[in-house]
C-alpha cells in the first residue's frame, strides 16, 4: 500500500464527523497479541501501551482488516468505537507493509509518540524471531510514526 494509497484508504473510512470505527482485538497492557478472528498471534515480551485492533470492512496489504493502536483508556476486547485517526506506523512485517493506524480522542502528546516508538521497537524484534522460527527471513522492521 503506497502511501497515496493509504491516505485515500483513510479517506474512505471517515464518517461525517471525521471518525473511523475500530474493534478493539487487544486490550490496553495485554501481553497477548490475537487476529481479528481472536486466535492468538503472538505473546510480547511486554504488556502492550495501547489498545489493540482493527478497521471492520478494510483490507491491509496483508489481506487482513487494517491494524489500529488506540491511544487513551484501557477498552474491552471486542468493543466497537469511533475515533479520529492522528497518525500511522510504518511497520514492516516478512518484508510486507503493514501500516498500523493511530487513533485516539486527543492530539498526541510527545509521551505518546515515544511509547509507540519504544513498543514497536522492541515488537519487530519479537517479530523478526517469530517470522524465522516460521521460515519467513524476510525484513520485518520498525520504520517511523508519521502524524497526520
Amino acid at each position: 500500500m503506497t502511501a497515496g494509497s493509504l491516505l485515500d484508504e483513510i479517506a474512505r473510512s471517515l464518517d461525517s464527523s471525521g471518525r473511523v470505527e475500530v474493534l478493539i482485538e487487544v486490550p490496553r497492557f495485554s501481553f497477548v497479541k490475537r487476529d481479528h478472528e481472536g486466535r492468538v498471534q503472538l505473546v510480547s515480551p511486554l504488556p502492550c501501551p495501547f489498545n489493540y485492533g482493527s478497521l471492520p470492512g478494510t483490507r491491509g496489504p496483508d489481506g487482513d482488516p487494517i491494524d489500529v493502536l488506540v491511544v487513551g483508556a484501557r477498552r474491552a476486547r471486542g468493543e466497537r468505537l469511533r475515533v479520529p485517526v492522528r497518525g500511522v506506523v510504518r511497520f514492516m512485517d516478512a518484508g510486507a507493509a503493514d501500516p498500523k493506524w493511530i487513533c485516539s480522542e486527543r492530539t498526541l502528546r510527545t509521551a505518546d509518540v515515544r511509547d509507540i516508538e519504544r513498543f514497536f521497537s522492541v515488537y519487530s524484534a519479537a517479530k523478526r524471531v517469530l517470522n524465522g522460527l516460521l521460515g519467513r527471513p524476510s525484513p520485518t522492521r520498525f520504520e517511523r510514526v508519521e502524524l497526520a
